[in-house]
């Protein structure tokens, strides 16, 4: 079987663009056709073993329509214990690996996906695609594709899905880690031994948050003026790049920054701080990161490309359905109740939807509601001629705090709000509480290096920058901060500020606890009271929000 190194290796540049990327040069209808055609191949699959007999419902769909009518949506509770338990028998194909995520903590505390040699071998190719159009310019273009890359890899280790999108990139381009030999390193550790390897060995890209390229740029920036170069002695090819990047700093007359020092060609992010701090990583680095969406459940579902607008659907690895928001609602009021789904050539620009995936390719996840809303941009991207719809990823199901009954907030707009303030952060974290019998907004945030800032100003500095989201995302008939101080009379943003190191004590004391890496930092939306008083937070009365287990999975 051809892969992705072996048209890399023979120079078949346009066969190789072809087999990664070419999903962006389908029209919808030809992306509906293998949408189905996997499907009918997967329900044939499914039919024959025990497990997928039990998530079909009972019933063997004959089509695509019957597919959608009978089989039953499900959540990760429909797959237990098999899945949990790492059973291999009774799955619709042989497992080739395991992969995991956070999970529910109380009844799993990881969420184990198994994953088949052919979902491995069309996950090879698209994580391959990732990459190109991280490096490329255009259309059809891999001039930058070259085997070894350097690339700073910053996320987990397999199984977690980060690490296994790293192996897959590695499979597909022959890609080099940084660090090398640095296994057994903490998360921190390895980051500094990273960059401090990519000085002499140079850099040609990064896969990881993009908040991680912030801190260690802005600290780069911080120290260039009394960097101390005698550990650089030894490696003479470092001194030279740090030599380098002094000269272009003091030509630019500026601090010395990432991009003095390295020409990097290519960063592929994930999660929603891509978003948040692109236009920082672009400042920093001289490249913007290309954004992606995945998870354990299903690989990778979209990818911005060369335009790093909205993301494009993959159809090589999951069937796709969308529950719209309003039918979501009517579910939320009433658990029993089946929510309708729509196709991915039924769906509407502007509107939010739920995604329910099935996995391709002897996968065992069928109509499963991964717990993530996405919003439709486009029906298309018209300026690369890319026929497909286009998305941004929205929120986690559980990421939405209803601050009334008009209106709900997500995890994206509060980080973005907090960013734009200018207020030099470590972390945050917010929730709904009843103070003074009033619905309110509470952000907890420890601030950078003993920043002083009063809690009050805070609060009215976050509530102007939701004012100006709201112009720019126009969000309504949902109304987001301006409209319920209006309508209702009310100031629904407090600040509490957490004490110095705050974060740091926290991912410490849950460290020594054995914490699954997923389960090290406290959760960015609705934390518990647990979580409060272990960053040192005063404690206060907080609203009850019922919520069902899909609902209720951490972030990833």
């Amino acid at each position: 079987m051809i892969r992705p190194i072996d048209l890399l290796r023979q120079g078949r540049k346009e066969e190789l663009w072809q087999m990664c990327c070419g999903f962006t040069g389908l029209r919808l209808e030809q992306f509906m056709t293998i949408q189905k055609r996997l499907l009918l191949e997967q329900i044939g699959l499914l039919k024959n073993c025990e497990l997928g007999k039990r998530v079909l419902g009972g019933v063997i769909p004959k089509t695509l329509e019957e597919f959608r009518e009978l089989v039953p949506l499900t959540t990760y509770a429909d797959y237990l214990p098999e899945l949990v338990e790492q059973r291999e028998d009774g799955l619709p194909a042989k497992t080739a690996m395991w992969v995991h995520s956070s999970g529910y903590t109380g009844r799993y505390d990881v969420k184990w996906v198994p994953m088949s040699d052919s979902f491995a071998s069309e996950f090879e190719k698209v994580c391959g695609g990732i990459v190109i159009l991280a490096l490329c310019n255009g259309r059809g273009d891999v001039s930058k594709v070259k085997e070894p890359l350097q690339v700073l890899f910053t996320m987990g280790p397999r199984p977690y899905a980060s690490g296994v999108i790293g192996e897959f990139v590695q499979r597909a381009l022959g890609c080099d880690f940084l660090p090398s030999g640095a296994t057994e390193l903490s998360f921190t550790e390895r980051i500094k031994a990273g960059f401090e390897q990519s000085l002499y060995r140079g850099l040609d890209g990064f896969g990881g948050l993009a908040s991680v390229l912030v801190a260690v740029g802005e600290q780069l920036k911080q120290q260039s003026g009394n960097m101390n170069i005698r550990p650089l002695l030894k490696h003479p090819r470092a001194l030279i790049r740090i030599v380098k990047g002094l000269v272009k700093s003091k030509r630019a007359h500026r601090s010395m920054l990432p991009k003095d020092l390295w020409n990097v060609k290519g960063i592929v992010g994930g999660g929603t701080d891509s978003a948040i701090f692109r236009k920082r990583v672009e400042e920093l680095w001289g490249r913007s990161p290309l954004e992606v969406y995945g998870g354990a459940e299903g690989g990778i579902y979209a990818t911005q490309t060369w335009d790093y607008e909205g993301m494009t659907f993959i159809p090589s690895l999951n069937f796709f359905e969308f529950i719209p928001e309003r039918e979501r609602f009517k579910w939320q009021l009433d658990h029993s109740y089946q929510p309708k789904t729509v196709l991915l050539d039924e769906v509407k620009a502007g509107e939010n939807y739920e995604i329910v995936i099935t996995n391709f390719h002897g996968g065992i996840l069928t109509r499963f509601r991964v717990g993530d809303m996405v919003k439709v941009t486009s029906l298309q991207n018209e300026e690369l001629d890319i026929d497909i719809p286009q998305m941004v990823f929205y929120s986690r199901a559980d990421d939405l705090i209803i601050v009334t009954g008009l209106g709900y907030i997500t995890e994206r707009l509060v980080w973005e709000a907090i960013e734009n303030t200018g207020i030099p952060y470590v972390d945050w974290t917010v929730r709904k509480e009843t103070l003074d019998d009033n619905p309110t907004l509470h952000i907890y945030i420890e601030t950078q290096n003993d920043y002083i800032v009063k809690e009050e100003s805070a609060a009215a500095s976050v509530r102007e920058e939701f004012r100006k989201l709201e112009k720019v995302y126009n969000y309504n008939p949902y109304p987001l901060v301006g409209d319920l101080e209006t309508v209702l009379d009310l100031k629904p943003i407090k600040v509490t500020l957490l004490p110095q190191g705050a974060f740091s004590s926290y991912i410490s004391q849950r460290e020594a606890e054995g914490a699954d890496l997923g389960h090290l930092k406290p959760p960015h939306i609705n934390p518990s009271d647990e979580v409060l008083s272990l960053l040192g937070a005063p404690k206060v009365v907080v609203e009850a929000m019922p919520a069902s287990e899909t609902e209720r999975v951490p972030s990833r």
